[in-house]
């Protein structure tokens, strides 16, 4: 005869429910967050575009990340990851961080590719900031996802 022994309310071999949900939701997840991405990458490389003639490049870029990361991260907080627990507070250091990593990550994109190339294009710029910015979002999925949009269960 197999018996089980409870551990609080939990058997000590089983996932909490929440926890099996929220795995079960990380292909919702991610497809959100695809979506909102491409969304996004596209809204800044057109910004970028648009500011390119009057900006140089890292300040059009800077510009069009300030807008674009605003309006991701709210898009995240209402619909991706709604089901999840943040404070005004840790999306506010979320959007920070967000834009300081993209800031950074950019002007650095921009510079090696002005060293490589003379007098790019902006669209050359645009294509190589969007692609810059794809691999910066895989990154950014995952701190979102594991960080910053993560449900906080009292231990007992």
């Amino acid at each position: 005869m197999t018996t089980a022994r409870w551990v609080g309310h939990h058997l000590p071999h089983r996932q909490a429910p929440a926890a099996r949900r929220r795995h079960h939701r990380l292909g919702e997840h991610l497809v959100l967050y695809v979506v909102a991405g491409g969304v996004t990458t596209a809204m800044q490389a057109g910004l970028f575009l648009l500011l390119r003639p009057w900006l140089d490049s890292v300040l059009a870029n800077l510009a069009a990340i300030a807008v674009t990361t605003a309006v991701n991260t709210e898009f995240h907080r209402r619909v991706t990851f709604a089901d999840s627990e943040s404070t005004a507070n840790w999306r506010r250091v979320q959007s920070v961080l967000t834009f300081a990593f993209y800031a950074g990550y950019g002007s650095v994109v921009l510079t090696v590719l002005q060293a490589l190339v003379v007098s790019p294009s902006a669209n050359l710029e645009a294509v190589v900031l969007a692609v810059a910015s794809t691999l910066g979002g895989l990154a950014r999925f995952v701190l979102l996802r594991w960080w910053v949009f993560t449900r906080h269960t009292p231990r007992t």
